[in-house]
């Protein structure tokens, strides 16, 4: 028996955890094939590389950001290998199965839930006796009618094989983040996330998960992304894993964990701020909104105090990056209530600031009252809100303006001195930076265009000369020390006007090559001679200094240097005849 198991990645570097368990724990009795795609592989691509396999099982796990596609690569199948038996799974597919049997008739079987055993006992009926009724834990149609098996009791995890140790994954394993599991299920009962729906939180065995970790990274792996719902929610657990990590590391190695940041305790962070190397760890923090009666109404429980503590030690340590996620569009949250939330968190100045929008998942308590709060959603995956009692399409329109721009100009750090200013010193509140510069950057219709670097910092010098024209200057001169410190190499061309003549520039290289000290002790250290400087240099009169941390309006000369070996950028200021080494 042919069987393959597929999904419909969202990106190529991704990689799907569950088909991975389907097969180890399928595979002592069964082949079992793997077959990724993504989201943007045309339908048919991925429609004739599974035939070309002519599976007689073929099963698709199933998310809310696949659901679509899969569908459609799903119809071709049927249609071209009629006798296949399609098997569906996954949380999109676990809730309304009825619905799913209903819209999908091609597919023969829904596993609902966990899915390994379920699996491998559906693989033995169907070469066996083909006595549906005996596997527990599927939907299926008998008679023209759903038909839904009760789902088994929970698995062991500590006795579960390994997903990670097979041939064909290893020559990948570099090129792609690999995801594990520690444990399953949440003790939280947020409303709008499906782990809310499992009671109670089971462990894989340490020991194994371990000897995972280590054949993974000695396999080549550099990504790995631990998906535990709350994987800080055992404190010993935590710190047991965490030093492991740390002992046994290979340098490059980056591992990604989701925290719940106000049940950290201190000498947790103080530990990792002691002990960690930079860059090993990188914490996903879901903040979603800082409004209590919203938090109450979505059954979340969070301490605000005790989770800018966290954030704050963590950030102050220096060694983790953390990505903070916001949700809009919870109940009882309008516009300016969301204004507040996103301020509050940027406040924080966390490395990333993802803000998603509320989506209505199958099977959440939100889903399922919805029309408490006059919920207006998509039909369709991703289920995401168009509006509700207190918050308008034309404000999620306005938000998802917020949204655009602040990927592009603060999670991706071209420009974190320029921002940081214009937050401080040109606008009320970040939001209100974020907010106006996404409404402009919407109405010059720079969303559907793509965009260089050069082309960021264009866009942003449009918006401030319109909004902010008599202050433009002293906010250019940072735009210029952002640009410089983000390039590997000298740049021909940069997104400003020359400011200097050539005989002024040559003047001012004159004058530091006869006193190098006027840039610093550590500019002289390089040691350039006369080549060197106007090779591999840059000079630009500014209306601004930066001394100590801090941007001060006072008239100097910003010089780049760029170490031709690395391209590594330093960045001097003179002003008369002293410098400060800002690097």
């Amino acid at each position: 028996m042919n069987v393959v198991l597929s999904t419909l990645n969202a990106k190529y570097i991704h990689t799907n955890l569950a088909i991975r368990y389907l097969k180890a724990f399928a595979e002592l009795d069964y082949h079992v094939e793997l077959a990724e795609y993504t989201i943007k592989d045309p339908a048919i691509n991925i429609a004739t590389d599974l035939y070309k396999r002519q599976p007689d099982i073929l099963g698709f796990s199933c998310y809310i950001w696949n659901i679509e596609e899969t569908i459609a690569v799903i119809k071709m199948m049927k249609k071209v290998l009629p006798h296949t038996r399609i098997v569906l799974g996954g949380p999109e597919v676990t809730y309304d199965v009825p619905y799913w049997l209903e819209r999908v008739p091609e597919a023969d079987f829904i596993v609902i839930g966990e899915g390994e055993e379920t699996f491998k006992q559906l693989l033995d009926e169907i070469e066996g006796q083909q006595d549906w009724s005996k596997v527990s834990g599927i939907g299926y149609l008998e008679n023209g009618k759903p038909k839904i098996n009760p789902q088994r009791n929970k698995l062991d995890l500590r006795h579960l094989p390994s997903p990670f140790r097979f041939e064909e994954d290893q020559a990948e394993l570099s090129k792609r983040i690999t995801y594990i599991e520690t444990s399953r299920g949440c003790p939280f009962r947020c409303q709008f996330c499906l782990s809310s729906i499992e009671v109670g939180v089971r462990y894989f065995n340490r020991e194994a998960i371990k000897e995972d970790i280590r054949y993974l990274m000695a396999n080549g792996a550099r990504t790995i992304k631990f998906v535990d719902r709350t994987f800080n929610i055992s404190r010993s657990y935590a710190m047991e894993m965490f030093q492991f990590l740390i002992d046994e590391h290979i340098p490059g190695t980056v591992f990604q964990f989701e925290i719940t940041a106000d049940i950290m305790r201190p000498e947790v962070i103080e530990f990792l701020n002691q002990h960690a190397p930079k860059g090993l760890f990188r914490f996903e923090i879901g903040v979603q909104s800082t409004n209590d009666t919203t938090n109450e109404l979505v059954m979340r429980k969070q301490n605000w105090s005790k989770l800018v503590r966290t954030v704050t030690m963590v950030k102050e340590g220096g060694k983790i990056d953390q990505h903070l996620d916001l949700i809009a569009g919870l109940p009882e949250e309008n516009y300016h209530s969301f204004r507040k939330t996103f301020n509050d968190v940027f406040a924080l100045r966390p490395e990333e600031l993802q803000l998603g929008f509320l989506k209505m998942l199958r099977g959440t308590g939100l889903r399922i009252r919805a029309a408490e709060h006059d919920y207006i959603y998509m039909d369709h995956a991703p289920y995401e809100i168009l509006g509700n009692n207190l918050l308008s399409f034309d404000d999620i329109v306005r938000i998802k303006q917020v949204e655009d721009v602040l990927e592009k100009y603060w999670n991706d750090h071209r420009m974190n001195e320029t921002v940081e200013y214009l937050v401080t010193h040109f606008f009320e509140t970040p939001f209100d930076f974020f907010q106006s510069f996404g409404s402009y950057w919407e109405k010059k219709g720079w969303g559907r265009i793509g965009h260089q670097l050069e082309d960021l910092f264009k866009r942003l010098q449009e918006f401030l000369l319109a909004t902010h024209p008599a202050r433009y200057a002293e906010v250019e001169s940072i735009m210029k020390y952002d640009y410089l410190m983000n390039q590997r190499y000298k740049p021909r061309k940069p997104w400003w006007s020359p400011s200097l003549e050539k005989q002024e520039r040559s003047a001012l290289y004159q004058k530091i090559l006869q006193n190098p000290l006027l840039l610093g002790s550590e500019f002289a250290g390089l040691g350039l001679n006369e080549r060197e400087v106007y090779k591999h240099t840059m000079i630009e009169p500014l209306t601004m200094t930066r001394s100590n941390g801090h941007w001060v309006k006072h008239p100097a000369y910003l010089i780049a240097y760029f170490e031709p070996a690395t391209g590594h950028p330093s960045i001097f200021f003179m002003e008369d005849e002293r410098a400060i080494s800002a690097t």
